[in-house]
Parts: C-alpha cells; structure tokens; sequence
C-alpha cells in the first residue's frame, strides 16, 4: 500500500484490471462477508471494541462529562479521491467537526459502508487506511461497523455514512442559538477550497489547477480554543453552501443579524480566480476543514491568537460582528468600495454538484 499523509491526501493508485474486485456475494452475510470483514475491513478498524464482534459497542461516560454529543452524516463524493483528500478521510473529519462544533471531545465513530458490485477492493482498502489515519489524527475511535453491496451501476462505487458520539461539559457548549449582539465573527483559514478541488479532479472543467482540498478534523484548534477560550458562543463547520448559508444559518437560530467586511474574508488565491473564471462565488461553496468562531469581541483577539497557534489555523481571520438583534435575521456583506449587500443562503444548486 501507499504511505497516506493524513494532513493532505492522498491519490490512490489506479486500479489494475485484474484486481480483486466486490462481489455482490460480499454483502450476503456468508463465507465472503466474513472474509472481507477479516481480512480488509479488520486490517484498518481496529479497535478493542470492534474487535470484540458483537452488534453494539457499549462505553461508559467518563468523569468531568455530564452530557452526550451525536451526530450521523451520510458521505457520496465523485471521485473518491481527490487532490488534498478522499470519501474516507471526508467521513471521518466531517463527522468528528460536527462533533466539535457543540464543544463535545470526540471519542467513537460508527461507520457504514455501501459498496457497489465491482469496486476494486485495492480502492476500498485505500480508503479504509486513509480513514484509520485521520481517525487517529482526531483521536478517535471506530468501535461499530457494518457493510452492504449493492447491484453494479446503483451507487458511486461507495457510500459511506458516520455516526460519531462526544462528551460535553457544560464548561464549554458552544451552540447556533448563542450569538450576542456586539460578539466578533471569526473563520479559521481560506475558503472555497475543497469544492473547486473536487470540481477539478473530476476532470469535466477542461483545465487542470493546483487546488487541494482543505478536508481536516480540527480537534486540535477546538481543543485549544476549549481549554484558552470558553467563553466561544458558537462554532460552526462551513461545508455545504458554504460560508454564506452557514452563517445565515446560525442568524436564523439566534435571530441576530451578521455583517460582514469582504476585505477581511481570506479566499484562496488559487480558488478565488477559479470562482471568478466559472462564476462562482466563493462565499457559497463547500469547506471541509474550517470553522466558524463566534466570540464576545474581549475575547476575540485571544481567539485569534489560539486558532493561528492550531494545526490547520495559520490563515484565521476576524472577518465582522453581530450587529444586532432581528427576529427577521440576515447576513450582510461590505464591499471594497463601502457599499453593502445582503447575502442569502446557498438559493439552490451549485453546479457541478459536488456530493
């Protein structure tokens, strides 16, 4: 196998033709099941609780936590990999950033595979080590998993949904409805890179660009910011619909309105031409490794100071405020020039659809 870098990605190799390849027998519960599971889905997950083999894991909450964090999430890329990442490092990073993001220390995944007759098991194992990796790299566990096949032509080649569980102090719990009029409005690097990375590797744009994707878990920065800043009111992960529908998002849960200075918002150099060129606007599309703080504005420069310190934070930025309350909610945006506009949520489909 290839040595995967967990920070960036990697691409797998390209299938050979006379590799070993998913059988719909694999998902019939028999002979072939057990022996994918033994001898593919074993050699990555591989924790104590999984490998007791039964139908649940069960774990005990540990001391100093009083509450339970749970997310699902539900994974379909094309291509499976991708400059900068992959469908497994994508589920496992996403999942766990949800997690993050009501202040919870992730601790287990339970993961889901839906195969697709013929996939090259050389690509399945690729994606389970990339996923071993990262969910080492967020220190977490996978202690439940489970696979099924599906007939050839009825999915992507795979499908991957994640459950993920955390526990909470109530020290620190972070929420969309916490925004306070007068509280700064911060990113943790430069947007728009992941959804231009996927639209490129798919090859149909008719040119090639060194955009990586910025898929990450950010345990770390939210680690750091627990620990340096609890008073943090919200922290969101900006995938789908981007920066945009995210915020408009935590202004309709805490009916406040945000105003933002597009000055401030750090876009990659890179992407942003890209956007520009395909008449995009960076604002809308998806991230995979960044995170929105909201923070009383006292704080926000320690903040800033934290998330710069963090693995995958060098590029954070103050970026506006919450500027009042409004039951009507709204984001709004100031331009070079001083004039302002609003900006809505992600109106409908961006095209090429990404996931």
């Amino acid at each position: 196998m290839i040595p995967i870098d967990a920070s960036s990605g990697f691409e797998c190799p390209i299938p050979a033709e006379d590799g070993e390849r998913i059988l719909l027998g694999h998902g019939s519960g028999g002979k072939l099941t057990s022996r994918l599971i033994q001898s593919i889905f074993r050699k990555y997950l591989n924790s104590a609780e999984l490998a007791q083999g039964n139908d649940a894991a069960v774990t005990a909450i540990p001391p100093g936590f009083s509450r339970i964090a749970v997310t699902t999430d539900s994974h379909v890329v094309k291509p499976l990999f991708y400059p900068g990442g992959d469908i497994g490092r994508l589920a496992v990073s996403g999942t766990v950033n949800d997690l993050l993001t009501s202040g919870a220390v992730p601790y287990a995944l339970s993961v889901s595979f839906i195969l697709e007759e013929g996939l090259e098991i050389r690509l399945l194992e690729c994606v389970l080590q990339s996923m071993q990796a990262t969910a080492s790299e967020a220190g977490v566990i996978i202690n439940t998993a489970d696979t099924k096949v599906v007939e050839r032509g009825k999915c992507d080649g795979m499908y991957i949904t994640t459950s993920g569980i955390g526990w909470v102090n109530d020290d620190f719990a972070p929420a969309g409805d916490r925004a306070e009029v007068g509280d700064s409005v911060l990113i943790s690097g430069r947007i728009a890179v992941h959804g231009i990375a996927v639209m490129c590797a798919r090859g149909e744009l008719g040119f090639q660009a060194n955009v990586r994707s910025d898929n990450a878990p950010l345990t770390e920065l939210v680690s750091r910011l627990r620990d340096q800043v609890p008073s943090v009111h919200v922290l969101r992960d900006p995938t789908r619909g981007g920066l945009a529908t995210t915020l408009n998002e935590i202004a309709a849960q805490s009916q406040v309105t945000i105003a933002l200075e597009e000055a401030a918002i750090p876009v990659d150099e890179e992407a942003g031409q890209l956007c520009e060129l395909l008449g995009f606007d960076p604002l809308w599309v998806a991230n995979e490794g960044k995170m929105i703080v909201i923070v009383p504005a006292a704080d926000a420069e320690k903040a800033l100071q934290v998330i710069r310190a963090s693995r995958y934070g060098e590029d954070a930025a103050m970026i506006g405020k919450v500027v009042e309350r409004n039951p009507l909610a709204g984001v709004t945006l100031r331009n070079v020039y001083g004039t302002h506009r609003i900006i809505d949520a992600l109106p409908g489909e961006m095209l090429p659809r990404i996931c």
